[in-house]
């Protein structure tokens, strides 16, 4: 029995010891390792980059050349226990939905847009601001000038927008005042309370810029595009307007002013971009003394001077006071300011013909009537819009059909003015939806 055991244990031995050499064998023809075919000597070679040797690595030992050793991996660092990391604590402050950039955005690089909003335009300037939601990126403060009685129903039907939305911005509301002169004079100037924008600089006094906008007024692409504009300012202009109109000798101001006027046409100042800081900071040439006055001093004897002489209320006043500092003012192109005047005597707006409609401004009251029914069925398409619907199949195509109404109009003969930059913006808004929310297409 002892020589039968000592002879298995021999023959195992052997055994192992032939199934060794079988592998060492194997392991000299074959270098690469299991689980990938052999490179062809003809194909490319790939470089690796150099894995540099970690110093705590043991030193191979002697003969063992030919045989394999297993990669070390570098130690994964662990957060200290206790305490969550940054990253951890913004994405748990984050709500569901909601994208990083929009949070993390500081309070100094927000866009602010003013409004003033009195009597029945309470409809009309939530359009306004629902257009400059539904297309903006960046978070937005939302400066409503308003009356008491309109103070309610502003604060509770921006509230009642759905969480997607109202995350995009902040309102706050504020009275009607003026600083200086006669308030009740300064609120009927023109329409009502269409004056307190000339007292923004003085009252807006922790906002550095700003955009105003009158209530009939719809974005048509991101508030983004236009506040971008502030940058191309230089070192003395410190506000933008877009001109009156685009052929002087049919303009209003260059045929009918009693009073000075910006360039050959006038600026219109339903769409004003503006730097108060430089505004507060600046003294204005001015044709009441020969020294600089601020702009708060300014308002009240300019407009002593022509109240007998304006039409257009704080427009014409504007007008005045870029007429003596023409150095001041940056000129944007009509198509940040597209009102029915660039359409209704034939297309006059080069740039909105080249590149879409930007921003509509329908004064007159065209959203309200059927004068400018191409004006009308942009701002119902807007008005109408559910929050939540699919851009293209809820806003953009109805609004197509809709436009072959207005055909027999000088407007409605060219709907790709008008459509141009909104198709443009739903498309970027949906491939935005698509591959950053739901991600590209893994079969791709």
């Amino acid at each position: 029995m002892k020589l039968r055991s000592k002879a298995a244990a021999l023959l195992l031995l052997a055994l192992a010891v032939l199934l060794l050499a079988l592998l060492s064998l194997r392991a000299r023809r074959d270098p690469e390792p299991p689980g990938f075919p052999a490179r062809p000597e003809d194909a490319p070679q790939r470089r690796h980059a150099p894995v540099p040797t970690l110093p705590s690595e043991p030193r191979a030992f002697p003969g063992a050349a030919g045989r394999r050793s297993p990669r070390r991996q570098p130690p994964r660092l662990r957060p200290r226990a206790g305490r969550p990391r940054a990253a951890s604590r913004e994405k748990l402050a984050r709500r569901p939905g909601e994208t990083r950039s929009l949070r993390s955005v500081p309070p100094e690089l927000w866009i602010h847009l003013a409004v003033v909003a009195c009597g029945n335009r309470l409809e009309e300037t939530l359009v306004m601001l629902k257009s400059a939601v539904l297309f903006s990126h960046r978070k937005m403060r939302f400066h409503i000038f308003t009356e008491d009685a309109l103070k309610p129903e502003f604060d509770k039907q921006l509230r009642q927008w759905p969480d997607s939305y109202t995350k995009k911005f902040e309102h706050r509301l504020y009275p009607i005042t003026f600083s200086v002169g006669n308030p009740q004079e300064w609120k009927k100037l023109f329409k009502p309370c269409a004056a307190q924008r000339l007292f923004l600089p003085a009252i807006l006094k922790d906002v550095d810029s700003l955009l105003y906008v009158d209530t009939d007024v719809l974005f048509l692409r991101p508030v983004d595009d236009i506040w971008k504009l502030l940058r191309q300012f230089n070192s003395t202009q410190l506000a933008a307007m877009a001109p009156e109109h685009e052929i002087p000798k049919i303009g209003w101001y260059s045929r009918f002013a009693r009073h000075p006027f910006y360039g050959s046409a006038g600026v219109n100042s339903g769409v004003m971009l503006m730097n108060l800081t430089r505004i507060r900071n600046t003294q204005f040439k001015n044709s009441l003394i020969p020294a600089g006055l601020t702009w708060e001093e300014m308002l009240l004897p300019l407009y002593q001077k022509y109240k007998n002489a304006i039409t257009w209320g704080d427009q014409d006043l504007l007008n005045i006071i870029f007429y003596f500092n023409p150095e001041c003012l940056y000129v944007f192109p009509c198509q940040w300011n597209y009102r029915p005047d660039h359409c209704m005597y034939g297309s006059n707006c080069k740039d909105a013909e080249r590149e879409g409609v930007s921003v509509l401004h329908g004064n007159r009251g065209v959203y309200h009537d059927d004068k400018q029914p191409t004006f009308r069925a942009l701002y119902e398409a807007i008005r109408d819009f559910p929050f939540q619907d699919n851009l293209f199949q809820s806003m953009y195509y109805p609004l197509q059909l809709k436009f072959l109404e207005t055909v027999h109009t000088l407007c409605g003969r060219i709907p790709q003015v008008f459509l141009k930059q909104i198709e443009k913006t739903m498309r970027r808004a949906y491939e935005k939806h698509v591959i950053i929310h739901m991600g590209p297409n893994p079969m791709s």
